[in-house]
């Protein structure tokens, strides 16, 4: 397909958008709202043209508030200023799309208390590793929805744990959904930016990711440039084909370390550290709109886990006309550069506002958040300096 890179315009940001109060989900507002362009996102002619101002991506919701990928962590997102909800995606044996970490749903619903399940435990292969657990695909929509979330990390977020057993399982489409009537309610554009997880897992077991995803954006009108959508994977080959049927931004995910799984699979010995160089990112920039490199691909620690200097990632991409959304961004010091954690606490809030600053001077485009509202706050006083 022909390279559709885009001409990408830094638009003045003018308008402030209104933070919902949030008597109705229990936090206490913590910034002024974000600001957003005046140009709305999807507004432009060709596929992925967007508005340029910073965007935060609620990752899984705003879960370090409640337990990821539910509904009542995608709300709380919206109301404390998120642009995007980001769920990843899985499929149930009757083939609805869900929001799901992993296929394995054991770490994430309390399946593992429910007897009349026992029997499902089993191992698979995902990603060429042994997985030991329950899997999304050996369940219909009906059964998981008899299930409950439960906090992946409690450790890190013991606080999440008292909304254990409270939510259901959450459909790509009631996330959907809830973005539209919380873009009516709130009066902005809150947009969905779902990541097919494992798809040739899923391809090899004839249940594959992509029609699927196809289908739900086309059955909702959202496969077309004005559609507030992104769509990211970690592989390639799925990105490519999507390239030919959707019409809403691609972006390639990069990875640590290690190789995307179709490369794997296919004998391909390139790496993510391949993808990255500018042979690499003009490559992206043939099928895909946008890059979400793991953050330290754009900051690097150093051996003590130390901050130091930016590589040229974020120049390199732009170069290809390529949008940057690094990720992930989390408060907790588990979480943090050794040198802007708080204490030895893992659970406890380090100098979040200090990586992200560090960040945003990168020039990155946005950022993947689990706590949206301390990153619209980050980034309203970046746009505000």
């Amino acid at each position: 397909m022909a390279n559709r890179s885009r001409l990408r315009k830094r638009l003045t940001v003018a308008a402030l958008s209104a933070l919902a109060v949030l008597a109705t989900t229990g936090l206490a507002p913590a910034t002024a709202a974000h600001q957003t362009s005046t140009t709305a996102p999807g507004q432009a002619a060709e596929r992925g043209e967007q508005a340029d101002a910073i965007k935060v991506v609620a990752h899984r919701g705003a879960s370090g508030y409640r337990p990821e990928h539910t509904l009542a962590a995608y709300e709380l997102a919206a109301r404390t200023g998120a642009d995007y909800l980001e769920p990843d995606l899985v499929t149930t044996k009757d083939e609805v799309l869900i929001a799901r970490h992993e296929p394995e749903i054991g770490e994430t619903t309390d399946v593992d208390t429910r007897p009349e399940f026992a029997d499902r435990k089993t191992t698979k292969q995902v990603d060429g590793q042994p997985v030991t657990g329950w899997f999304a695909e050996d369940f219909t929509l009906a059964e998981l929805k008899t299930l409950r979330a439960v906090e992946r990390i409690p450790d890190v977020r013991p606080h999440n744990t008292i909304y254990d057993g409270r939510f259901e399982v959450a459909t790509f489409q009631e996330i959907i959904d809830l973005s539209k009537k919380l873009s009516r309610e709130l009066g902005r554009d809150i947009g969905v930016y779902p990541e097919l997880k494992h798809p040739t897992y899923f391809q090899q077991k004839d249940i594959a990711l992509e029609p699927m995803l196809v289908d739900i954006l086309n059955r909702n009108k959202m496969n077309h440039p004005k559609s507030n959508v992104y769509v990211q994977s970690f592989e390639v080959a799925n990105l490519k084909e999507l390239s030919d049927q959707v019409r809403v931004p691609l972006v390639q995910l990069i990875g640590a370390s290690g190789a995307p799984y179709d490369f794997v699979e296919s004998g391909d010995p390139r790496t993510y550290d391949d993808l990255v160089t500018p042979e690499g990112l003009k490559e992206i920039a043939s099928y895909a709109d946008a890059v979400g490199p793991e953050k330290n691909r754009i900051i690097p620690t150093d051996d003590d886990g130390n901050l130091t200097e930016p590589t040229t990632f974020v120049d390199d991409a732009h170069h290809e006309n390529l949008i940057v959304h690094p990720w992930t961004f989390r408060a907790e010091n588990e979480f943090l550069p050794t040198n802007l954690q708080s204490s030895d606490d893992p659970a406890a809030y380090g100098d979040i506002f200090a990586e992200y600053q560090a960040f945003l001077e990168t020039g990155i485009d946005g950022v993947f958040a689990d706590h949206p509202d301390i990153a619209v706050e980050a980034v309203r006083s970046f746009e505000n300096e």
